[in-house]
């Protein structure tokens, strides 16, 4: 087995609710998303990111408004909205769960063998 595809893997599970979280912040455009991400070792790529921000969309998660730039075209900030915050709290009670489960399961020791010899 890869160890780097289970830990790709590992990271695309949570890539959503980590988008999210960002945005549930405030307004925020795509590329500062790229830049926390990668920031926290959440390996992303643009490829990877404005499709799901197209998901997140069309699901009704966030929303986007174009604002003019001084320095170039336009760009699109995205905002939550309010059935992105009911579903990131979902998702957030989820990750609390998932946490105390793999830590329970972390902290149990290593069983002594009871094998007879």
């Amino acid at each position: 087995m890869n160890i780097e595809n289970t830990q790709v893997q590992m990271r695309k599970g949570i890539l959503e609710y980590c988008i999210l979280n960002i945005i549930s912040r405030g307004e925020v455009y795509a590329s500062d998303m790229l830049v926390e991400l990668t920031s926290a070792k959440i390996m992303v790529v643009e490829g990877t990111l404005y499709p799901l921000l197209t998901r997140l969309r069309k699901a009704g998660l966030v929303d986007y408004k174009w604002v003019e730039s001084s320095s170039g075209p336009p760009r699109k900030y995205y905002t939550i909205t309010k059935d992105g915050v009911k579903f990131l709290t979902a998702l957030s009670e989820t990750w609390d769960e998932l946490i105390a489960s793999t830590q329970k399961i972390k902290s149990v020791k290593k069983k002594k063998s009871t094998k007879k010899s």
